[in-house]
């Protein structure tokens, strides 16, 4: 086969080499802590699918035998968790694969993989022609779940996917958590039957304590008491998978001082697990910086627990250490011993300045957040507001600060100038 025929076969393979995953570099990394993250959770079934992600990723930083190796790993990993040595699961694997031979200059290797996808989509075909394979939705669903902006093809995947093979329990919890993920994001779609659906769901899924804490929550968005439910749920809890959601139930319906005793209970109990320090340190930080109002003086040991933490997830998470560092000088700024170093901080990362967009985003709103709350002083939290706003890209930091000059317009601050700067404010291109 010539190198240009190859080229095409390539290209038709659905795969995360042809599926448009380009991000940039610093995104990639920070995907590297979530897929590390994901890979330790105890008994995390996507894990054949976690290591396909994080080869590609690997991929992408030039990391050509770390990708190697992930593939390798995610076709053991897929078939130890289907009991079986092949099957339509390695379709995305082996195109992983073949791209990854190619790119090596390995052609014959790469061809001998092309092969092997031919022959699992000759033995397991679609079951609609119209349709690709449910396998390969699945894992294109989760995959976008980390790439994607689009929440409605990953539910729409996880849906045909579940549909066509409704005995693949994971896929229906897949789809179900995704449904309630785009309610919460106020989707038009909204489906009436998403507690019906989520109810059995959990029947069908009944150790997965994320699905079981969301249906709580849509339970209580519809006007029940689930505080004794919430309690007897974390009665279950064993390890880390599904902790974000209950903290979440816990911190809405129980009161956040339980939720940092849920949280540092948990860690206690798995010590080497990263990602468990990440929700001890977030229940702090809400303690401390969203509940200083009725507790406007924190005591200063839950200062020192919520600092030390914060800065050893600075070392721990270099690559998304920005935000971890803005939420350290949040938490600073409530100290009445420590306020400067909020500002110290502010002010390093403003001179040293992110080169992302969406990182600027954060960063100016983060500090005009702090300069109106902490500071008193309205017209530089304006300036900043306006500085996240002026960057033309898509995020929620940009809505936010659009959102609060519109609120200041509403309370009679400099209206004239934030209208006219409003008026003339460049759209994203996306």
């Amino acid at each position: 086969m010539s190198a240009a025929q190859s080229q095409t076969t390539l290209e038709s393979l659905q795969c995360h080499f042809t599926w448009n995953l380009d991000r940039s570099r610093p995104k990639l990394l920070r995907l590297t802590d979530k897929m590390e993250d994901f890979s330790t959770e105890e008994g995390n079934r996507w894990l054949g699918h976690i290591y396909n992600l994080w080869g590609i990723i690997q991929y992408k930083l030039g990391l050509n035998e770390e990708a190697k190796s992930l593939f390798q790993k995610a076709a053991e990993t897929l078939n130890m968790l289907r009991k079986r040595d092949e099957g339509p699961w390695l379709v995305v694997n082996y195109g992983n694969l073949a791209w990854l031979h190619h790119h090596l200059g390995d052609l014959e290797e790469s061809q001998a993989y092309l092969s092997k996808v031919d022959a699992l989509m000759e033995k397991y075909p679609s079951p609609s022609q119209d349709d690709l394979h449910p396998e390969i939705y699945a894992e294109k669903a989760w995959t976008l779940m980390f790439f994607g902006e689009d929440m409605n093809l990953v539910v729409d995947y996880f849906e045909k996917a579940a549909r066509m093979q409704p005995n693949m329990v994971d896929w229906n919890t897949s789809y179900v958590i995704w449904l309630k993920n785009a309610q919460n994001f106020s989707d038009p779609r909204l489906d009436p039957d998403l507690l019906e659906k989520m109810r059995q769901a959990k029947e069908r899924d009944p150790k997965n304590l994320y699905l079981a804490a969301l249906y709580l929550e849509q339970r209580a968005n519809e006007g029940e008491n689930i505080r004794n439910e919430v309690r007897k749920l974390a009665g279950n809890v064993s390890s880390g998978s599904g902790m974000w959601a209950l903290l979440n139930l816990y911190v809405d319906h129980i009161s956040v001082d339980d939720a940092i005793y849920l949280a540092e209970k948990v860690q206690k109990e798995h010590p080497d697990v990263r990602y468990l320090k990440r929700f001890v340190a977030l229940c702090y930080r809400w303690r401390i910086v969203y509940k200083s109002r009725n507790d406007p003086d924190p005591e200063q040991s839950m200062m020192d627990r919520a600092i030390a933490l914060h800065e050893e997830l600075i070392s721990l998470y270099p690559h998304s250490s920005l935000k971890k560092e803005i939420d350290l000088a949040t938490i600073y700024a409530k100290s009445h011993h420590s306020k400067a170093k909020a500002e110290q901080i502010f002010q390093k990362l403003l001179k040293n300045e992110p080169a992302e967009p969406e990182d600027k985003q954060m960063l100016y709103n983060k500090y005009a957040s702090h300069l109106y709350f902490n500071q008193n002083d309205s017209h530089r939290s304006i300036q900043y507001h306006m500085n996240a706003a002026a960057i033309p890209e898509i995020s929620s930091f940009r809505k936010k600060s659009i959102r609060m000059l519109e609120k200041t317009i509403d309370r009679g601050i400099m209206c004239r100038e934030i209208e006219e700067f409003l008026r003339n404010l460049q759209e994203p291109t996306q």
